[in-house]
């Protein structure tokens, strides 16, 4: 864990600026969970996946068949169609991201700028990749067969799809290299809450002492 940064000050100056935690973790590493745990000790979450999912209801619906003609189905982007459009086309998913990061950090500096709350946490599987700053950075992180068996349960999931998804991320290891935190996720729910609470009571500390 870093030490408190100078950029911390901040958020006892007087400036109202929120200090932002920012989660993220591999798909299967159990990122969704830990977020609803910190959304339960009252800390108010911007969740990107959610963000996504509104804005193919929405606003990108019509630039996204735009560029992936047949990908939208009653004016809302179809993700199954879409996905086999940009799945393993590195190109492909390149103009997609293009497309939707302006328009979720439109909502994500929306949202700091609305928020009154002292700790916000930004939700964001790409968070280290697409280098979106925050002011701490969680990992949720498991061993790699706990990952692997929780993704291959899912619905429609497969080894090529599960290979795909991995290599668009940084690996586990390269995730917990740059955390500030960790919360290991294979011990159950109330082991993980707890470190959440440890998470929050270090961050108050250090923010009332910068």
């Amino acid at each position: 864990m870093r030490a408190c940064a100078p950029h911390w000050k901040a958020h006892c100056l007087g400036q109202n600026k929120p200090f932002v935690i920012g989660l993220t973790g591999s798909i299967g590493m159990g990122k969704s969970e830990t977020a609803k745990l910190f959304a339960g000790e009252g800390i108010p979450v911007f969740d990107a996946d959610r963000v996504v999912h509104a804005l193919y209801a929405g606003e990108a619906s019509a630039m996204i068949e735009a560029a992936f003609p047949g990908s939208t189905k009653n004016g809302v982007v179809d993700r199954a169609a879409l996905a086999r459009q940009v799945t393993g086309d590195a190109q492909a998913l390149g103009r997609l991201e293009s497309l939707m990061h302006p328009l979720v950090a439109e909502r994500r500096a929306q949202f700091l700028e609305e928020t009154e709350a002292p700790i916000v946490l930004l939700d964001i599987p790409l968070l280290l990749e697409t280098g979106i700053k925050s002011d701490a950075v969680v990992v949720a992180t498991a061993p790699a067969d706990v990952q692997r068996q929780r993704v291959l349960a899912r619905p429609g999931m497969t080894q090529a799809k599960f290979e795909a998804l991995l290599a668009r991320q940084m690996s586990d290891a390269q995730k917990r290299a740059q955390a500030d935190y960790l919360v290991t996720t294979d011990k159950g729910l109330e082991d993980a809450r707890e470190q959440v609470k440890m998470i929050l009571a270090d961050v108050r500390a250090k923010i009332q002492n910068a």
